[in-house]
């Protein structure tokens, strides 16, 4: 069975009425002898791609999801046909073939055998293509079974449902989920080729230490997601202060490359912006050159807010990443934050920060752990949350009111919770979801810390209600 991507380029000669009405990059599943259909009526393939085009509207707009979501398709169908069974079978048949597929990904043939991750994000597609054609009307049984339990959510019970066919993992704590501080601090080193003492290690051997040491504090002082900062614009990096501050400086997030399409605004510190404005003035500046993407967007009078592209003037917001990664300049060279040679984009930042952290592990701490984007980004979460909860921000934002400087984000500092904060900078729907993110990682140690520190400045008034209320208890 294959997996086509789809592309529209050349549909005029296809003898068609008008252009398909499939997304750009659509898988399409497509069995060995190319039909879709056969005397026995439509094959399983046409009902696979019939749910694969409603994925752009059902939660799952970018076009990695789609792929993933394809290719664990495709494997259950090959592993249905080697059964002789139908995509629509009984009940029993299904169950007893989820049995057989379960054993053969989890402990079979090593060449198709899956991690944890994987074998969820198979169970979580193939579960999201039988509820669709459960509501189609196509199936009339599914292969997995849902236990059901209640959750505190909002000051309420409400239901929610497990799927059993998912693993059940180790509690979050018994793993390191972010860099603390000093580890932070070295990760940044590593990236620029430092030693742990910011001095130059001589036995780096890795290219543009600029940039990666720049990209680096960005997303640590961001918490941006990958996809997120890895279609920057040049253009869209915001103006460094003219003096230092403490209040962190504004960064709008670009709502087509967010996840979920979602606008959010969320922040970067001084020195971590400094950091950017030194990589684009110097290290990029460097790498320019002629490079220029099939099919370019060329693009003028380009400023922070948008450009004029190829002759039509718009703005970086309206572009989505695939249409960034084609932006290039009147005389080529990428418009992309981060460059490689002769002006060609860099996204490959997990493979990056993966190689950087196991360096750090082999030459200078051996407990250092594994690091990619979305560690960076849990490492924003407990920073930011740990000055939150200190006051730092605050403090700053006191200042800055009495100064008349960044007035709107410091009133905003000061009467909002630190819940909410978090729950804007990191662009969750919900505060519940801010909740459930921290509980997965070590909160108690900020709290503690804040608790110790401030401990001996506490009304004793407060501490003796506090005394009462466990005295109290039975």
């Amino acid at each position: 069975m294959l997996v086509h991507f789809f592309s529209s380029e050349g549909w005029q000669s296809w003898g068609l009425g008008g252009q398909p009405l499939i997304p750009e990059r659509m898988p399409v599943l497509i069995d060995d002898d190319f039909l879709f259909e056969d005397e026995h009526g439509p094959r399983a393939t046409r009902a696979v791609n019939s749910w694969l085009r409603t994925l752009p509207t059902s939660g799952a707009p970018s076009p990695n999801s789609w792929r993933a979501y394809a290719l664990a398709a495709r494997d259950w169908l090959t592993h249905l046909r080697r059964h002789s069974l139908k995509v629509f079978a009984s009940r029993q048949d299904l169950v007893a073939a989820l049995g057989t597929y379960a054993d053969r990904r989890l402990s079979g043939p090593l060449d198709e055998r899956l991690k944890s991750s994987s074998w969820e994000l198979q169970v979580t597609a193939l579960s999201q293509f039988y509820d669709w054609a459960v509501a189609e009307g196509l199936a009339q049984a599914v292969p997995f079974t849902q236990a059901v339990g209640v959750r505190m959510v909002d000051g309420r019970l409400v239901e929610v449902g497990r799927n059993l066919a998912k693993l059940r993992r180790p509690k979050p704590h018994t793993k390191v989920q972010y860099l603390e501080a000093d580890f932070a601090e070295l990760f940044c080193h590593g990236l620029g080729g430092l030693g742990p003492d910011g001095l130059e290690d001589p036995t780096f051997r890795g290219r543009f230490p600029g940039r990666n040491a720049a990209m680096g504090q960005l997303v640590l002082g961001s918490g941006m997601r990958s996809r997120e900062f890895t279609h920057l614009l040049v253009h869209e990096v915001p103006p460094l202060p003219a003096e230092p501050t403490e209040v962190p400086i504004p960064w709008a997030v670009p709502e087509l490359g967010a996840k979920g399409r979602k606008f959010r605004t969320t922040w970067i510190d001084y020195a971590s912006l400094a950091a950017v404005h030194a990589y684009v003035d110097l290290e990029r500046e460097l790498s320019l050159g002629p490079w220029t993407p099939r099919n370019p967007l060329v693009v003028e009078e380009a400023d922070f807010r948008g450009g004029r592209v190829n002759g039509r003037r718009m703005s970086w917001s309206s572009l989505a990443p695939e249409e960034r990664l084609r932006l290039v300049g009147p005389e080529g060279g990428s418009l992309l934050l981060a460059l490689s040679y002769g002006g060609r984009p860099f996204v490959d930042w997990g493979t990056l920060f993966r190689r950087t952290a196991c360096r750090i592990r082999e030459r200078f701490e051996p407990r250092f752990p594994e690091v990619g984007p979305h560690r960076c980004r849990h490492s924003f979460a407990m920073a930011t949350l740990e000055k939150l909860v200190e006051g730092h921000y605050r403090q700053a934002a006191q200042l800055a009111t009495a100064t008349g400087d960044a007035a709107g984000l410091a009133l905003y500092l000061l009467k909002s919770d630190p819940l909410l904060i978090l729950r804007d900078l990191l662009g969750h729907s919900s505060v519940t979801t801010t909740e459930i993110y921290l509980k997965r990682l070590d909160v108690h140690r900020i709290y503690r810390a804040a608790w110790e520190r401030t401990r001996g400045e506490v009304d004793p008034a407060a501490l003796a209600e506090a005394d009462t209320e466990f005295s109290e208890a039975v």
